[in-house]
């Protein structure tokens, strides 16, 4: 590969008056740009690129064409503006992202392939974590990257497009999982840190933009291939990976064919401790260490019986804050994640001044996961003894009688998109340009109508339970919490006594949904020496199914629950004694989490929940014989619908069919001029976006409500019929955009930028449903439900930029950044009447507290990306380092008890720092990426305490990887990697530091390959 530039010095620029203006609104913005004078100066001379380059173009995001960059001073030595560059491998992949970044008037970094087919990292989001502000989020089970964050702005902020195209996804939210996308074949990825108003104005954080390549970026033959294994050193499996790319142009370079097809795999075994939920709420005073009180009985209400004539002794009221562990328990699992990926491009030029291009993307995941581990629940009613310190967060606690569940999951999803576009560029004139592009995409979920779930848990409790309780007694970055009285009776060698094991939950779930997203654009643009003004419009129609069917639908979860007959104790046996022979071995829990400390208990018997379930099943119809141990009793009743299969249900309040339309204008005026003998470039735009949203579901609503005749507190509520529930809304937004450029000296730039840009809500927040519990109390009748009405989130944003481009290939940079930011979404709640339901205790239309989404508070992000790269004349040695200090005037604060309680997700300070050598065809590549502990988001696996959703933090974290490559000829090259080079693992936390929420070990992984191209 050879790239080759010629560098004259010259600047692009844009004009600084106008930052309140384009605030202000669209009509003063376009005026000031086009009445503004264009001064001629002299332009840079355009990069000459060799025919025979492999190095992979700058790409125009709107297009998917190609265009031809300018050397623009990173590239070239100052002190010889006219030198000749070659450069290749990973220091031409660095010159090139320079190149983009210098070039363009707003705040954009980017990646590029080494060379075609050769992209830096095997993972997209592994690759944009180099970059300054942007860090990733990680499958703790996988350890894969899955997702980013930028300036602290989660997923769901950011936008991801694909050549301009937004791409669907399944997950319900606006964010993609990264490793759904394959990396093999990717050209370039772009970052744009302020918005380009002709591409989107969508994102808080970024818009990401992944570009193709196409076969006009390298006329001819161009052949790419590649064969890898890679070895997780837990799972002990070496898997294949692999790819192939053919490009090549025909008829006088008038016609071209791309077409690339990739396979890959990766094997983990994962170690889990995790603790499902650390949910606050009140103990009663005889439930602390030290109590001595004759009895306990914890409540709520001072009063013991329906009159009020006896006052309740005040060692049972609940008046000591604290939070109690919801579900303690360990998992060791097995993922094999297999991607196909496939792609066509065509291309067509019928003339120099058309390019039609037709694509075509295909992408199918799978991941399959089998788990085994054990679980054990608390109620916080129950514990005894407990010792809370100083925040209320319990150390050590007991429980009588405690059940103990050991469980067995297989997890199988799919995960497929297919998106295919076409795109028209036509050179009406030697200035005008007009451009129309369509694209269809679809993604789904599971579209084979799989069992995504099942789920089995066995085990022992009630007459042999223990009096078990958990020991927190470190810091969740390093300590495991432990069990004390484990056992059968207390007896820890029994742990894990299968003879004494008894069926318990059978818990199957199946998801499936689609994202079919329809889009058009159309554009056109003008251009004229140093001005350019450039207009268009967009239509976007995004259609989202979310569906579940479940055994708790249908109540077949607990058809054979109890335990069996050892635990009964003389008493009602419900759940069967299981045969030796389902447990085909154990896993031994020493050792379990590298760096933390505190012994498990174990061993953990290996057994398959497809397995139980048939054994269950063999048993026969309990409809038709009767069962020992089926659940006939009145605490589980019997369930006519039940046959011996354990067949799902749909669950008709998952059901969500949200529609929305976005019709959006745009305009955008450029110019390039000068101030005091100083180059200076200016964008000044404006998009205009228009949003329709239709919500559906399947709901139902109180209909009445009677006292119960042994509570009267007690409100039992009748119900209607399930029945369809649509709702619609819409909204509209002025999104300004303003960027500038100043080149003080010929190695020192300066920007000002300021937009507005806005983050739609998640579309499964959206749903019209509304959800009221069958069981409601006097006084305190409460329901939940979606928002069909949440608005945007909205961001006025500020950047000012300091870029010196000291020489060849280096540059250090200074970015402030600021981010006023409204319509928060919050969980709130409001009192209205549902139904107008009569309270029969009043005779009055009840008001129900209802809980749900709301667009409520605003915060200030704030902070600086400091980022510098280095490359060292021709020793073959360089780095790249940037460091993220983020902030707000939002911050959490844990001692806040308020029922919702807002703080600003995502946010945290990073630093990567990756040295390199590359020379005479040898790559070497050390990356260190760190990552402060930040709030993930609010809400636990299991929350069920007092003062809303819980917030979840992820630990920090540091992970080093390694890679290098030899070109052994120009056609051949061998590559190696080791990821997480220091066995990292990935921890989450609740609102103090030793409420350990998950922590898993998710290993190194060795990869080994060879990549040939022609």
């Amino acid at each position: 590969m050879k790239f080759v530039g010629t560098y004259s010095g010259g600047r692009e620029a844009l004009s600084s008056s106008a930052i309140k203006s384009i605030l202000a609104g669209a009509s003063s913005i376009l005026a000031l740009s086009v009445s503004a004078p264009a001064y001629a100066q002299a332009q840079p001379a355009a990069t000459t690129l060799n025919a025979s380059s492999d190095a992979a173009l700058p790409q125009d995001a709107s297009s998917g064409g190609t265009q031809a960059s300018t050397a623009a001073g990173g590239v070239a030595d100052p002190q010889n503006d006219q030198s000749d560059i070659i450069v290749t491998g990973l220091r031409g992949s660095l010159q090139r992202n320079l190149d983009i970044k210098r070039d363009a008037i707003g705040v954009v970094d980017a990646i590029s392939s080494e060379d075609i087919g050769k992209f830096p990292d095997s993972n997209v989001a592994a690759s944009l974590q180099r970059l300054p502000g942007v860090s990733i989020q990680r499958d703790g089970a996988r350890g894969e990257a899955t997702g980013v964050t930028v300036r602290g702005f989660g997923g769901d902020f950011n936008e991801t497009l694909a050549d301009g195209r937004r791409i669907s996804t399944t997950n319900g939210g606006r964010s993609i999982d990264f490793s759904t996308v394959g990396s093999d074949f990717v050209g370039q990825l772009n970052v744009l840190k302020t918005p380009d108003v002709s591409l989107s104005s969508d994102s808080l954080g970024a818009t990401v933009n992944i570009l193709y390549p196409k076969p006009f970026d390298h006329p001819g033959l161009r052949i790419a291939a590649s064969a890898s294994g890679s070895y997780q050193d837990a799972s002990k499996t070496v898997v294949p990976t692999g790819g192939l790319l053919f490009s090549d142009t025909f008829a006088g370079d008038t016609i071209g064919i791309l077409a690339d097809v990739a396979y890959s795999r990766h094997d983990t075994r994962s170690n889990q401790a995790y603790i499902n939920g650390f949910g606050f709420g009140y103990y009663a005073p005889c439930q602390l260490q030290g109590s001595t009180a004759a009895s306990c009985n914890p409540t709520s209400n001072p009063f013991q019986d329906a009159a009020h004539t006896i006052q309740t002794n005040p060692s049972d009221l609940t008046t000591v804050r604290g939070a109690f562990e919801q579900q303690y328990g360990v998992n060791q699992l097995y993922t094999k994640d297999e991607r196909v990926d496939a792609r066509i491009a065509l291309q067509w030029k019928p003339s120099d001044s058309v390019l039609v291009t037709l694509d075509s993307n295909f992408s199918r995941q799978t991941i399959n996961q089998e788990s085994v581990g054990y679980g054990i629940w608390f109620n916080a009613g129950n514990l005894r003894n407990v010792k809370l310190d100083s925040n209320g967060v319990p150390l050590t606690f007991t429980q009588a009688g405690s059940q103990t569940d050991f469980n067995a999951t297989t997890n199988s999803n799919v995960r497929q998109t297919l998106q295919s576009g076409l795109n028209v560029k036509w050179d009406v004139s030697d200035n005008f340009t007009v451009e129309a592009d369509g694209a269809y995409s679809k993604g789904w979920l599971n579209p084979d109508g799989r069992i995504s779930s099942l789920n089995a848990d066995v085990g022992y409790g009630f007459a042999i339970g223990p009096n078990l309780g958990v020991v927190v007694n470190g810091d969740s970055t390093n300590t495991i919490p432990t069990l004390n009285t484990y056992g059968v009776n207390g007896n820890a060698s029994r742990f894990a006594d299968t003879s004494v094991f008894g069926s318990h939950v059978i818990v199957n779930q199946a998801f499936k949904n689609t994202d079919e997203i329809v889009q058009f654009r159309g554009s056109g643009q003008w251009k004229s020496d140093d001005f350019t003004f450039k207009f268009g419009g967009s239509y976007l129609r995004d259609k989202f199914n979310f569906t579940v069917a479940d055994t708790f639908a249908n109540n077949f979860w607990q058809a054979y629950s109890g335990y069996g007959p050892a635990s009964a104790g003389g008493g009602a046996v419900s759940g069967v004694a299981l045969p030796s022979s389902l447990f085909t071995g154990s896993i031994s829990t020493a050792n379990w989490l590298p760096g933390y400390s505190g012994a498990l208990a174990g061993p953990i018997p290996v057994y398959s929940a497809a397995a139980l379930q048939a054994y269950l099943t063999s048993l026969g119809n309990p409809q038709t014989k009767n069962i020992p141990g089926y659940n006939y009793a009145a605490g589980a009743p019997l369930n006519p619908n039940f046959t011996g299969t354990f067949a799902v249900a749909n669950a008709p309040g998952s059901t969500q069919i949200i529609t929305e339309k976005t019709w959006a204008l745009y305009a955008r005026a450029s110019f390039a001029t000068e101030i005091a003998g100083m180059p200076l470039s200016f964008n000044a735009g404006v998009r205009e976006e228009v949003t329709n949203i239709s919500s559906s579901g399947i709901g139902q609503v109180p209909l009445s409500m009677t006292q119960g005749a042994g509570d009267p507190t007690l409100l039992s509520v009748t119900f209607s019929p399930q029945q369809p529930v649509t709702t619609k809304s819409s909204y509209a937004y002025l999104l300004p955009s303003f960027d500038m450029k100043l080149n003080i000296t010929p190695k020192l730039d300066v920007r000002l930028d300021a937009s507005r840009t806005l983050t739609r809500p998640a579309l499964n927040l959206l749903t019209p449903v509304l959800n009221v519990g069958s069981g409601q109390r006097v006084g305190a009748f409460t329901a939940t439900g979606g928002n069909p009405n949440l608005k945007p989130y909205l961001s006025d944003n500020f950047d000012v930029t300091f870029e010196w481009y000291h020489r060849r290939n280096s540059y250090i940079a200074v970015d402030f950044f600021l981010k006023n930011v409204s319509n928060f979404i919050v969980t709130g709640v409001v009192s209205q009447p549902i139904n107008n339901v009569i309270d029969p205790t009043t005779g009055q239309p009840a008001r129900f507290a209802v809980s749900s989404r709301i667009n409520g508070p605003d915060a200030t992000v704030r902070g600086v990306e400091l980022a510098a790269q280095e490359v060292f004349g021709n020793s073959g040695f360089g780095f790249s380092a940037n460091a993220t200090f983020v902030g707000t005037n939002k911050p959490y604060n844990p001692n806040d008890f308020t029922l919702t309680g807002f703080a600003v997700t995502g946010l945290a300070n990073s630093a990567n720092f990756v040295p390199f050598y590359d020379k005479n065809g040898f790559q070497f590549r050390v990356a260190l990426n760190w990552r402060d502990k930040y709030l993930l988001q609010f809400g636990q696996a299991q929350n069920n305490g007092q003062f809303g959703a819980e917030p979840t933090f992820v630990n920090s974290s540091l992970q080093v990887d390694l890679s290098s490559s030899w070109d052994i000829t120009k056609q051949i090259s061998i590559f190696g990697e080791v990821l997480n080079v220091t066995n990292e693992t990935y921890s989450t936390t609740g609102r103090f530091d030793n409420q350990l929420l998950t922590a898993f070990s998710y290993g190194r992984r060795y990869t080994a390959g060879v990549h040939v191209r022609f």
